[in-house]
């Protein structure tokens, strides 16, 4: 791995409220946590209600060993709340409370500079829904090396001109299928095929990297103007909140590990797999476990 890679990570954290219980997620703080189980030094930018919930996600972050110092507590607004509801196939959707403490990040000068000396900074469009942490996001995205954008569509939750502005920022694209189709028709691309429209949001954008997740189905990946694939593993999906933040964690991870781009994909989609067989956004995965996974 690249020595001491320092990864910064931008926006929601919050209680996912299930039918039967409540566990702490938010994309930005899922990626974090499966980034640092890998060794990755990260920083995590958010904020949190004063309130019991919030103290229960901090007390979970430093269990972890995530660094706190880039956690703002704002006395103004409670901690965020999703209820999640899941369908018979375990696919999510979300019901996104607002306005919570996520949506008032500030702009502070030490998030500058942990920005700057980062090696990759992490964002996606949910946080945007608020124009105090839209604001505080693109002073940040100014100070950033290298960027990683994780559509993460939620819908009533952004706008096709945000979309466009933050995809031109990025150096890397995630999106899950469903997102690029809808993506493909702000940019005006008549393709159809998944490629094609790969490459045409690839050069529309000028972003280098773009992934694509499908599911059951696998993953792409679209680097310097190559594909790579993996078609995914069979398991028994219990739910699927946050497989797609630990695929995107374990594919950077292994990408600035110069394991090279199939390899990155497949333990992607390796990690991401056992995710969703495992409830709620976060379970323990050792490497080892995720080997034997892979190679049983």
């Amino acid at each position: 791995m690249k020595k001491n890679l320092k990864v910064v990570s931008f926006g929601e954290v919050l209680i996912d409220n299930f039918p039967t219980q409540s566990k702490i997620g938010g994309a930005p703080l899922n990626v974090s946590g499966r980034l640092q189980a890998f060794g990755v030094d990260v920083s995590l930018i958010s904020s949190v209600g004063d309130d019991s919930q919030g103290k229960k996600i901090k007390g979970y972050l430093k269990n972890i060993g995530l660094d706190l110092s880039g956690i703002q507590v704002n006395k103004n607004y409670p901690t965020g709340e999703v209820n999640v509801i899941l369908n018979d196939k375990g696919v999510a959707s979300y019901d996104i409370s607002y306005p919570v403490a996520w949506d008032k990040i500030q702009l502070a000068k030490p998030d500058i500079e942990r920005v700057q000396k980062s090696d990759v900074f992490l964002f996606g469009s949910l946080v945007c829904r608020d124009k105090v942490s839209q604001n505080t996001l693109k002073e940040l995205l100014k100070h950033a090396t290298y960027k990683v954008f994780d559509a993460n569509l939620r819908a009533p939750h952004y706008t096709k001109e945000l979309l466009l502005e933050l995809m031109a920022e990025a150096d890397f694209i995630k999106f899950n299928d469903d997102e690029l189709y809808e993506v493909k028709t702000y940019l005006g691309c008549k393709y159809h095929s998944m490629e094609q429209i790969i490459v045409f949001i690839a050069k529309a954008t000028n972003t280098k990297t773009v992934c694509v997740t499908k599911g059951a189905f696998g993953a792409v990946l679209f680097k310097d103007e190559k594909f790579y694939y993996n078609s995914g593993f069979r398991i028994k999906v219990l739910d699927t909140v946050g497989s797609g933040d630990s695929f995107l964690a374990s594919i950077i991870y292994k990408l600035f590990n110069d394991d090279g781009p199939q390899e990155a994909i497949n333990f992607g989609c390796a990690v991401g797999a056992m995710v969703a067989c495992s409830e709620g956004a976060n379970p323990i995965l050792s490497k080892q476990k995720i080997a034997k996974f892979m190679n049983p």
